[in-house]
């Protein structure tokens, strides 16, 4: 059995910490030939069936250093696809996509309609959809795979403030799409999926915010204010103690459900994504605060962590949203 501290050293030596913003490209390549596509995919289908924890493991790592490459999208899609009933040539795209096929799912809402075979709507959240040659869409509707190359499709960049990710719209009228799940089989399906969705970005998370935090920590040992270290003024100590008390609850909230995550409600999930992207945001404002002039500077690496956290906050559902899912449990509890 492959241990979790394997999978963190196999991607902090593929993804150094310190070199942020690695090349997309080349980025999905490394990820697709280190074999991480198939860490949470069952083993009769070909993957190692290790779970949501140690694909989580991973995308943690890869959130220290604000990796480009697509991969929580791809490994949604693959656990919806893997989970899905069987279907004509199952088996061969998802070989496809664990060689390096590009498949993602769409990490925000779809408002499409069904007419048979045909969807129209537009679908949010698909990243890096510039890679694809089809997604797996998630709708009201069930779940439909699409090829980008029919008819009736088109993609639409937006713009982000993010700059490791692309974000993309799907503009569908009246473009042929293939049901794979609908029904109570897609209320299955959205379930398999927002679970291991809620584990990789609170993983991505916790990732970005625990390098924030280090990065900072670092720079107020060098910096120097009357002679002395900014690290000596209790004032600073005291707010970073804070962040890392911060973070540490995050982590072992992450760590208790993400090893459970194949049994937990996934409102409970949900709320522990919740508090990782608060928890990650909290870290970059604070960050940006304590490095004074140098971090209101965009180039400067604390504000891509921050851009990314931002983001991060309104996929899978927003904290609010998830906040008052866990609260309606907890009184009918």
């Amino acid at each position: 059995m492959i241990e979790l501290s394997e999978l963190r050293d196999s991607a902090t030596k593929a993804f150094p910490a310190g070199a942020i913003l690695p090349n997309r490209e080349e980025s999905w390549q490394l990820a697709a030939e280190m074999g991480w596509l198939l860490v949470d995919l069952p083993e009769d289908l070909g993957g190692l069936g290790l779970g949501r924890d140690a694909a989580g493991a991973i995308v943690q790592e890869l959130g220290k250093v604000l990796c480009t490459a697509p991969l929580i999208p791809a490994l949604l899609a693959l656990r919806g696809l893997a989970s899905a009933p069987d279907f004509d040539g199952k088996a061969e795209l998802i070989e496809r996509i664990c060689g390096g096929e590009y498949v993602p799912l769409n990490m925000l809402s779809a408002k499409v309609s069904a007419n048979g075979t045909t969807l129209s709507g537009t679908v949010s959240g698909l990243f890096d959809a510039d890679m694809a040659g089809q997604v797996l869409v998630g709708s009201s509707e069930g779940y439909h795979l699409v090829d980008l190359a029919a008819p009736g499709v088109q993609l639409v960049e937006r713009p982000l403030w993010d700059e490791s990710r692309k974000l993309y719209d799907l503009e569908l009228n009246g473009a042929e799409a293939r049901l794979i799940a609908g029904g109570n089989q897609s209320a299955i399906l959205h379930d398999e999926i927002a679970r291991t969705a809620h584990v990789l970005v609170a993983a991505d998370s916790l990732g970005g915010a625990s390098a924030t935090l280090d990065l900072t920590v670092e720079y107020l040992k060098v910096r120097k204010q009357f002679d002395r270290p900014l690290a000596m003024f209790q004032a600073l100590k005291h707010r970073c103690a804070d962040l890392r008390i911060a973070l540490t609850v995050a982590e072992a909230l992450y760590e208790a459900r993400a090893a459970a995550a194949d049994s937990a409600p996934v409102v409970d999930l949900g709320a522990m994504k919740g508090l990782a992207t608060d928890t990650y945001r909290l870290i970059t404002e604070d960050a940006i605060q304590l490095h004074g002039g140098i971090g209101l500077t965009q180039e400067y690496p604390v504000h891509h962590y921050m851009k990314r956290a931002m983001l991060n906050l309104q996929l899978c559902g927003s904290l609010d949203h998830w906040r008052e899912q866990a609260g309606r449990a907890a009184l009918a509890a």
